[in-house]
């Protein structure tokens, strides 16, 4: 209770927090204050891909953190550069900007694309397309390209040049771009907080083949849906997409802050000296953590994340209480006869830590969750939704 009242006297008010206070967490399990043992399905928002303290994650950072703990942009460091060879072979992208967070990641995408249409059309096309119920971030222009009026409001006004499409309407994106002089199409392959919905492969298609028609680049952003968490390195890879440019952040760290920013062909050298930067961006800490991650999500991993994937599913569906499962991988969204946040607060006094997306009960566990862990919390989840 004295860390409750402390962060309501010290804290900005902007989270509605849950009622537990975590100091201690290994693996798929945490515990509070008092000792309770509670399940983690929320992985710290699709952020802590290993869950807690995972070995091979703490040696790579440690022995980063005892060799150079940061440095300026102006100098080279090795785990950034290795970082980005490693995403760019993963890709098949070829450059990679770095900085610390999703909106960032997004920022740089945003200033990539009005930059490559600007020095290729002209400064007039600078409108991207994004879709109704997308989330892009927080800063005002993250915020702009957001597709939900609810995140709007109190902050305008917002940065132009943002049109907003709806979701697998494929003429909705040719009426915008007939309308606007545009240099992008940006979009989420799983809408993460607009409540787990994935975009389908035919819309998809057609989205990739109007962007290379019309010259327009297509971003994907990958801040949640990233780093194995849908079953495949990015989740655009489960449609058979080439993006020009995709965001990534929150499980590439596996707990520590950092963004990316990966540019293909078109626009790799977009970015010259002086139009970008970041203080922290690259940080060797973090990119040491996000090096050991990313080598770990391999094929025999990916494999895990859609098992567990379906087992969830095939536990859930079907079941009293629960309407329908959404999403892709380990990135999984619950409609529910009751409330979705009254199963959330009994989940939690059940033992098992579970958010929510719009009206529905999202899990993001963490991606080497073991599967009796994973079946005695889903128990917990199908006892609860009941009726």
């Amino acid at each position: 209770m004295i860390i409750k009242q402390l962060d309501d006297q010290y804290i900005a008010n902007t989270y509605n927090r849950f009622p537990v206070t975590i100091t201690k967490g290994k693996g798929s399990i945490v515990w509070d204050e008092q000792g309770k043992e509670y399940i983690d399905l929320s992985g710290g928002i699709a952020v802590n891909t290993f869950g807690f303290a995972d070995q091979d994650w703490l040696e790579a950072i440690n022995n980063q953190l005892n060799q150079v703990q940061h440095t300026s942009n102006l100098y080279y460091t090795e785990p950034a550069t290795k970082l980005a060879e490693l995403l760019c072979q993963r890709t098949g992208l070829k450059k990679v900007f770095f900085s610390n967070s999703g909106g960032e990641a997004n920022e740089c995408a945003i200033k990539v694309a009005r930059k490559y249409a600007a020095d290729k059309k002209g400064s007039d096309y600078f409108t991207i397309i994004t879709l109704v119920n997308s989330f892009h971030g927080r800063t005002i222009t993250t915020l702009a390209a957001t597709g939900q009026a609810s995140f709007h409001q109190d902050f305008t006004p917002l940065t132009e040049g943002f049109v907003y499409a709806k979701a697998n309407d494929f003429s909705e994106i040719e009426k915008l771009a007939s309308q606007h002089k545009c240099a992008a199409i940006m979009l989420e392959v799983v809408q993460g907080e607009g409540g787990v919905n994935v975009l389908e492969q035919g819309y998809l298609k057609q989205v990739a083949e109007f962007c290379q028609k019309h010259d327009l680049l297509l971003i994907i952003d990958e801040v949640q849906t990233g780093n194995g968490r849908t079953g495949e390195l990015f989740g655009y890879m489960n449609f058979d997409l080439k993006p020009d440019i995709v965001s990534t952040a929150k499980g590439l760290g596996g707990g520590l802050p950092i963004g990316a920013t990966l540019l293909g062909e078109k626009v790799k050298s977009t970015l010259t000296p002086g139009t970008h930067g970041s203080t922290f961006g690259g940080n060797p800490v973090c990119c040491a953590g996000a090096l050991s991650v990313i080598q770990r999500i391999d094929a025999e991993l990916l494999t895990e994340v859609k098992q567990k994937s379906e087992l969830i599913r095939s536990s859930l569906i079907g079941s009293s209480g629960i309407k329908d499962v959404s999403g892709l991988g380990l990135m999984l969204g619950i409609e529910t006869e009751r409330k979705n946040l009254e199963v959330i607060e009994e989940c939690i006094e059940q033992g098992v830590l579970v958010i929510s997306a719009k009206d529905k009960v999202r899990l993001l566990p963490a991606l080497n969750i073991s599967q009796a862990t994973l079946i005695k919390a889903i128990n917990v989840i199908k006892e609860i939704c009941a009726v």
